[in-house]
């Protein structure tokens, strides 16, 4: 009995162990957001693109080598395969959808596409 005890402990102890640590990496992954809205300017060199949002608000927003490229409408096979740069360079004007995280101030894409009117 005292051995079936001892079991049940350490098992709640694994099972809170596990919880804290699932709870640490939610937390850590953020929360994701979605912004639709026309690209005002793409900056190559800061890597960051202006879209301004349906409400008027413009949002500048980080990408990196890892942001995706979702499915296009318009673009060629190697844009949709090719890494955020290239997708957004000729896309100043044109309406995209953005998935990206926020960190204090700083917002990073996760992906960008085109958008669905």
């Amino acid at each position: 009995m005292v051995l079936h005890s001892k079991w049940r402990g350490m098992l709640l102890s694994l099972f809170v162990m596990a919880a804290a640590f699932a709870w640490q990496s939610a937390i850590a992954q953020g929360v994701f957001h979605d912004l639709s809205g026309v690209v005002k300017k793409v900056d190559k060199s800061a890597k960051t693109v202006v879209v301004k949002a349906a409400d008027g608000t413009e949002h500048t927003i980080k990408y990196t080598e890892k942001t995706t490229v979702e499915g296009t409408k318009d673009a060629g096979k190697e844009a949709a395969k090719g890494s955020a740069e290239t997708y957004l360079a000729g896309k100043e004007g044109a309406k995209i959808t953005v998935h990206y995280t926020e960190e204090g101030a700083e917002k990073t894409a996760v992906a960008v596409k085109d958008a669905v009117d």
